[in-house]
């Protein structure tokens, strides 16, 4: 009897899933370990694993439809093998869609820019600067999402490009099939740049974006954090001069190592994670949530880190990092970011955390604060590392290197005080480093 592969629940909070792409077709062998389709859920993008052999009998629902948890989606049995296939209630792309539709008011202003919808990479406000596809043609192109980041990756106009998944959706072998034809490549940046940049001309296309999964979830939670935990706000400026001095003495003495020992290049990120961990060690009522009938308190630090991906934001953990070395931290932290972007991440590295980081150095952000992330009970922002005129200690003005860290807090959970208290323990481990090595 062929058995009946369900959508799965690759997150703790998933109710629903999206069938990005089917990476086996109907009649081909399967064995156990097997990848056969690509499924989108509340928090990311993963492949779907069998653990049954034999053949796909039978792809249930299409590529870009969208089902329950625990709705059938393919069936695996022997080839020839007759299949009694269940009822299915299938939502498509297009009924998503509609459902993210704005309210009647701004309807009609939407319609005329749904057909370039679909010709459209990600939300502008998604931290990742990837150049979006610069459409040639003005038909209605249907193209998976990993298939339209892959082509502006790749600098190819999907519009030119015959789909071969359903409904002549484009996939992401078709973008690979026309790199090597030398076909299909979307116009020039010095072409795209002289036809935006003329006078009155819009610096975008007028566009109605389509909202995916994880930027649903994203908005979802983003709104139930700000509105149902009572937000408050620390800053403090940390003289960053003693670990920088550090950072650069360790980096040259890595690089000296054997390659395979002086691999690892740490970041100031790095030293913060560890800080920020040693210091809820020295402030535990930081390192907690509130779960409404009790507080909870955690016996470790399993430290969230945001990661900007092609279409939103995860937040996936680093385990036990109160346990670990700037070299390890260094290492997972890089490990973690690049398999968040490839979409590699495992369900149960994206749930679990204790407390949050977030940073946007890399963009010149001096100061910001961030939205606490559930259950934790705090998050902290890490800005840029500035120059400027600094008061020492003999009341003479030099040039220090200054970096403002932003507290976010659950008032339920942690007080100002307590805040205050591991904001000074923070700070007293940033302009100490040598501590974090003892």
């Amino acid at each position: 009897m062929a058995t009946i592969i369900e959508m799965p629940k690759l997150s703790d909070t998933m109710t629903t899933g999206t069938l990005i792409n089917w990476l086996k077709k109907e009649g081909d062998p399967v064995s156990s370990g097997d990848m056969i389709a690509e499924i989108e859920t509340d928090k990311a993008t993963m492949e779907l694993e069998v653990f049954e052999d034999g053949f796909l009998l039978k792809q249930i629902i299409q590529a870009g439809a969208q089902v329950d948890v625990g709705a059938p989606i393919a069936a695996i049995g022997e080839k020839g093998e007759e299949v009694d296939l269940p009822e299915v209630k299938e939502e498509p792309a297009s009924t998503k869609e509609e459902a993210a539709a704005p309210p009647p008011a701004q309807k009609e202003t939407s319609e005329k820019a749904t057909t370039e919808n679909e010709e459209k990479e990600d939300s502008p406000t998604t931290l990742t600067a990837e150049a979006p596809v610069a459409p040639t043609t003005e038909k209605r192109v249907k193209i998976s999402p990993v298939a339209r980041k892959l082509a502006a990756e790749k600098g190819i106009d999907p519009g030119n490009i015959q789909g071969s998944g359903p409904d002549g959706r484009i996939l992401k072998e078709d973008i690979l099939a026309a790199e090597k034809k030398g076909t299909s490549t979307a116009p020039s940046t010095a072409q795209t740049t002289a036809a935006t940049s003329l006078p009155g001309t819009p610096i975008a296309e007028e566009a109605s974006i389509p909202v995916s999964t994880m930027r649903g979830v994203i908005a979802k939670r983003l709104l139930e954090s700000k509105t149902t935990i009572p937000h408050f706000y620390l800053e403090i400026e940390v003289d960053a001069a003693p670990l920088m001095a550090l950072r650069t003495e360790l980096n040259q003495r890595l690089a000296k190592l054997s390659p395979a020992q002086g691999s690892t290049k740490l970041s100031v990120t790095d030293f913060v994670i560890k800080a920020a961990s040693e210091a809820l060690r020295m402030v535990p009522a930081v390192n907690t949530s509130w779960m409404n009938d009790h507080i909870q308190q955690h016996s470790a630090v399993h430290m969230a880190v945001a990661v900007a991906v092609s279409d939103g934001l995860v937040t996936p953990k680093i385990e036990n990092v109160h346990l670990k070395t700037l070299r390890q931290i260094s290492s997972e932290v890089k490990d973690i970011a690049a398999r968040a972007k490839e979409k590699k991440l495992k369900p149960s590295e994206l749930s679990g955390s204790t407390f949050t980081i977030s940073t946007l150095g890399m963009f010149g952000i001096e100061n910001f604060f961030a939205i606490i992330n559930p259950p934790n009970a705090a998050i902290l922002a890490i800005g840029t590392i500035v120059k400027k005129p600094v008061v020492d200690a003999d009341d003479n003005i030099v040039v220090g290197h200054r970096m403002r860290l932003g507290l976010s807090g659950d008032h339920r959970v942690v007080d100002g005080a307590t805040g205050a208290r591991y904001l000074a323990a923070l700070k007293e481990l940033l302009e100490t480093p040598a501590l974090m090595l003892a």
